[in-house]
């Protein structure tokens, strides 16, 4: 009788643990967390059952446990398996002769795997293939440039030559100084030049990085020059992009810079009859270069072309204005004629040291004129006449008269 029992309790506990295994523990077979008893023929055995108790739920827990790791385990390879046959196919791809960059990161080749289609991974092979060769030719260039200085220095000690000038240093060091005093001096005694900054809402990001360069070489012209202006930078922000961008090219030298830089408008710091805003669109042309004056620009890029803007910032303060004479110098050719900012520093600076309108233009750009006018307007239009007399054989009264006859004949006519 002992001998059946034992058998009987051998071939349910095979039955109850097989058939969990079998279906992965995705089914509970036991709703409740209880105990299987498994002889429960046996009454009389109570110590042998108690000890033959299985707890189901930590059962089921230790083995969804050693499922996941398995599962962990299994992804691993297949991701390895993954990378490597992607790495497989860049190789036949680079025998083929296709594009494909020399060394990638996992990163890199995860990326191309994730790339929807074929033409796609293409792409991003070109791209990556394109930036190795960007990168080995900027390297190739530094190595060729550290062979060339250092050719030269080995040179120099052969020469035994000195490898910099004292002179040199002190003349340049000598000139910053001067250069700074005479800003120093304009900033006290010279003539205000005011770059109005109340453009950005006008102008991109580009814009206004394209602008703030100008400005820059603007300020350099002016800091080399004999007699300097003294640069205002007006209704300028602290928060504004022109600020931004200012910082990022001078950096820390942007607070020891010998200009006055408020948020105050032009018309609060002087008065508005010495002011001129000097603006394209103007109908007054300037004629001579007047230092009682202060000439305002706005600080806008070449490329920005807005008519009206300024004429009418202008106007909307009550203030006179000029435009330069371009078309009574300049044999004009096409195009707008806005200048650039640094352009039209050259020419005030210009103009305010020799007062020569033919030396001042010449910082306009070539391409924009033909050449220069060398006679008064009185002489070419007798040139003018001449040319007409030749050709037709008469002379200018008798062409007036002709004109009046054919335009009284076609008023009767209609």
């Amino acid at each position: 009788m002992q001998a059946a029992n034992m058998l009987l309790k051998k071939i349910v506990r095979c039955s109850a643990f097989s058939f969990p295994i079998q279906r992965g523990m995705k089914q509970d077979l036991f709703p409740l967390s209880r105990t299987l008893i498994l002889s429960p023929c046996l009454k009389e055995d109570n110590s042998r059952s108690s000890s033959e108790k299985v707890d189901l739920d930590a059962w089921k827990e230790v083995m969804k446990s050693g499922l996941q790791e398995v599962s962990q385990t299994v992804s691993e390879p297949k991701e390895l398996s993954t990378l490597a046959a992607a790495r497989e196919t860049l190789e036949l791809w680079r025998l083929v002769g296709r594009p494909v960059p020399e060394n990638i990161s996992e990163e890199q080749l995860k990326a191309f795997m994730e790339c929807p289609s074929k033409s796609a991974k293409k792409k991003y092979l070109k791209y990556l293939h394109l930036k190795e060769l960007y990168k080995k030719n900027s390297k190739r260039k530094m190595d060729e440039k550290r062979e060339r200085r250092l050719e030269t220095q080995e040179r120099a000690s052969e020469t035994q030559e000195p490898k910099k000038n004292p002179f040199v240093c002190l003349w340049s060091s000598v000139m910053d100084k001067t250069y700074n005093w005479r800003v120093a001096q304009s900033m006290i005694f010279g003539q205000p030049l005011v770059f109005d900054m109340s453009y950005e809402r006008y102008m991109s990001v580009r814009e206004v990085a394209n602008a703030v360069r100008q400005i820059v070489l603007s300020e350099g012209c002016n800091r080399r020059s004999v007699d300097p202006f003294h640069i205002h930078f007006c209704n300028f922000k602290d928060d504004s992009l022109y600020h931004k961008e200012f910082i990022k090219h001078y950096r820390g030298a942007w607070d020891k810079l010998l200009i006055t830089v408020t948020d105050q408008c032009y018309t609060d710091i002087f008065p508005k009859d010495k002011l001129i805003y000097l603006t394209a669109d103007s109908p007054k042309v300037m004629k001579t270069f007047d230092h009682d004056k202060i000439y305002i620009v706005g600080s806008m890029v070449d490329k920005s072309i807005k008519t009206g803007v300024s004429l009418a910032q202008a106007k909307r303060l009550g203030l006179e204005t000029a435009a330069l004479p371009l078309e009574k110098y300049l044999l004009w050719n096409c195009g707008a004629k806005n200048l650039t900012l640094d352009q039209m520093m050259h020419i005030l600076l210009t103009l305010k040291d020799t007062g020569d309108w033919k030396k001042a233009l010449e910082f306009v750009p070539k391409r924009k004129y033909c050449g220069f006018v060398n006679k008064p307007m009185h002489e070419l239009k007798k040139a003018l006449n001449l040319i007409n007399v030749l050709k037709l054989g008469k002379r200018p009264e008798e062409l007036q008269k002709r004109l009046a006859n054919n335009y009284s004949k076609r008023l009767t006519q209609k």
